[in-house]
């Protein structure tokens, strides 16, 4: 048996009362519960997004649920920017002579 990757997507859950937060769990799996500001995110499968999404603002004790856009950010940017970290002279030195850069 091969194990797959299953691609993963965040939601953010809003709900009126945290009391309904347990219910939750059988939808996927809950990473985080902010017991100040009333939400909770909660990891889903993507190939079952959409469903899910629709299932959730079904709720009566759901307030909203967003989408996270992490995946859409772009996380690499030095590759973009052509910028590199150089290293000074003196950063140079210390490293021929093996000490460490305090």
């Amino acid at each position: 048996m091969e194990f797959k990757e299953k691609k993963r997507e965040g939601l953010i859950v809003y709900l009126y009362h945290l009391r309904n937060s347990r219910q939750l769990r059988k939808f996927g799996t809950i990473h985080y519960v902010s017991r100040k500001m009333k939400y909770v995110v909660l990891y889903i499968n993507t190939e079952n997004e959409a469903e899910i999404v629709k299932r959730l603002q079904s709720l009566h004790f759901v307030k909203k649920v967003d989408v996270s856009l992490r995946p859409q950010l772009k996380t690499k940017f030095a590759d973009e920017l052509g910028v590199r970290y150089k290293l000074t002279d003196e950063d140079r030195e210390k490293y021929k002579t093996g000490r460490k850069a305090v």
